[in-house]
């Protein structure tokens, strides 16, 4: 079924934060008391989930809004470092032209979004950000009542296993990206509706609805 509605993930989807992230992690260890992570750390994390991540870490979850709200000022202070991925401008702006809403979800701010997403920022139709780590179902619900399209022609597109889960929340189709923090296995192994393997494959399939299915080995 050809959708209307995508709703993307901004880092590690659309914007290349890994490596931001992975020089950053530790000082937010060390300034709220969780444990840091060690090079050898860095594989086994990509293929847990978010709540494996949370107790690997062992990050108290009254400290997520703290962590989180610490992380959306250093992602704002560090914005000239982190670029978007190579081909996502040319992406967006063919589905834009073929007639798919964009939205965008997000656990950063939307100052930082449209910062990092620069002249691309005025193809997305709705912004919803700031979500906290389990808040993106109830943000998913919003964006798309706003849009006024059918769930059943709205897809979720992101690069961790909790992108998965919100889009199954509320019923959804969900697409995941093999570039971004969770590792591709991890991702697979939540049976997304699609796996994009490369940036071209999303308008690739986008706009051709009778390409439109499982593709990538989903």
């Amino acid at each position: 079924m050809p959708y209307s509605l995508a709703i993307f993930d901004l880092d590690g989807t659309l914007a290349d934060s890994f490596p931001w992230f992975l020089r950053t992690i530790n000082d937010v260890a060390d300034r709220f008391g969780f444990r840091r992570v060690a090079d050898e750390d860095v594989e086994g994390l990509r293929h847990a989930s978010t709540r494996e991540i949370l107790a690997r870490l062992e990050v108290p979850l009254w400290k997520l809004p703290a962590i989180a709200r610490h992380a959306r000022r250093l992602k704002g202070q560090a914005a000239a470092e982190i670029s978007l991925f190579a081909g996502v401008e040319a992406m967006l702006r063919t589905l834009a032209g073929n007639g798919v809403q964009l939205a965008l979800v997000t656990s950063d701010s939307e100052a930082n979004a449209r910062e990092k997403l620069g002249e691309v920022a005025a193809l997305f139709a709705h912004f919803d950000c700031s979500a906290s780590v389990f808040g993106k179902p109830a943000k998913f619900r919003r964006v798309i009542q706003r849009a006024g399209v059918d769930p059943s022609h709205v897809i979720s597109i992101g690069d961790e296993v909790r992108d998965i889960e919100a889009a199954r929340a509320v019923g959804v189709a969900c697409g995941a990206v093999c570039w971004g923090y969770a590792a591709p296995a991890a991702l697979r192994a939540h049976g997304p509706d699609m796996v994009f393997e490369r940036m071209e494959d999303i308008a690739r399939v986008m706009c051709r609805p009778e390409t439109v299915g499982r593709i990538s080995g989903a």
